[in-house]
């Protein structure tokens, strides 16, 4: 099967053709307009110069696959809800768009939801049918699959809002609305807060960073800064409890952790495996935790099941 997929992150989106389990052709352009309508324009041309680069006829394709990052409706071809991001995607008729412009038939889904789908079909999933996801980045993203189909339910919130379960009581406000969202207490997006309220920062060489991402985070830690190695330890605890509630909500054979951050896999996999060790109720060591094998192009590979879901 043939199959356009595309995916938009908060300040990128990549395009891709992708025929089964091999990428054709692949772009990814940055992308900072402050709606999805005004980004329609470097969409369609991204879209068309995938195609183009490829030499393959747009009607070869069984259609086109939308990853976005928020609450969509798979059935319908609709986005249900953002997080003040891409607002105005929630009254736009992305299936009216995808037929003028490419004569495609569309499919959206939640942007982790199909990069589940693409570790299960050609990922580090292959294997498992129980199967939970987590992507550490700006955010924290997370789908769930059972039985070898992935979780949506009646309102499409199912199993994709693991970053906005509580594990702080009295924690911080999330941008949900919720307070003590995982998301809240360890992401990219909250890093500078949560360091800068963190006590002795002012002496530390975190004060001085440009930029406090996560990058920067283990760079200090690295250095033996104090803040950050604190920081840091907090960061373990917060993603091993998270670990903790997803494997009581879901079961999994496979709970996999992917995203930038996973860029330091060998610090961060071994306390969040010792802390499930120490809090999970299920059999011990039961539950593997590994790495997500395809990286920024999960969801991109998830176009090809997806759209053979539909299609039946």
């Amino acid at each position: 099967m043939l199959a356009l997929a595309l995916e938009i992150g908060g300040s990128h989106a990549t395009c891709a053709l992708v025929h089964d389990r091999n990428l054709v052709a692949q772009r990814t352009i940055h992308v900072d307009k402050p709606s999805f309508r005004h980004m329609l324009p470097s969409l369609e041309k991204l879209v068309r110069d995938v195609i183009g680069h490829a030499g393959i006829p747009t009607n070869n394709c069984a259609g086109l696959v939308l990853g976005f990052p928020g609450i969509v409706d798979s059935r319908s071809g609709r986005v249900i809800s953002t997080n003040a991001k891409f607002n105005d995607a929630v009254e736009f008729d992305m299936q009216r768009w995808a037929k003028e412009q490419f004569g495609l038939r569309f499919v959206v889904e939640n942007d982790c939801r199909l990069a589940l789908l693409g570790e299960h079909f050609t990922g580090a999933a292959m294997d498992a049918q129980d199967v939970v996801l987590v992507t550490l980045g700006t955010g924290i993203g997370a789908a769930a699959m059972i039985a070898g189909q992935p979780l949506r339910g009646k309102y499409d919130q199912a199993g994709c809002l693991g970053g906005h379960l509580p594990v702080v009581l009295a924690g911080r406000t999330c941008t949900c609305g919720n307070v003590g969202c995982a998301e809240a207490e360890v992401s990219t997006w909250a890093l500078p807060q949560i360091c800068r309220d963190w006590p002795g920062f002012s002496g530390s060489e975190l004060a001085s960073a440009q930029a406090i991402d996560f990058a920067c985070l283990f760079a200090c830690g690295d250095r033996g800064d104090q803040v950050a190695t604190e920081v840091l330890a907090r960061c373990y605890q917060i993603w091993g409890a998270l670990a903790v509630a997803l494997i009581h909500a879901y079961s999994p054979e496979v709970l996999l952790f992917g995203g930038g951050v996973l860029a330091r896999e060998r610090d961060i996999l071994p306390p969040i495996r010792a802390h499930v060790h120490r809090h999970a109720w299920s059999p011990r060591d039961v539950v593997q935790i590994k790495t997500a094998a395809l990286g920024p192009s999960a969801a991109l590979y998830g176009a090809v099941p997806l759209l053979r879901e539909v299609l039946v």
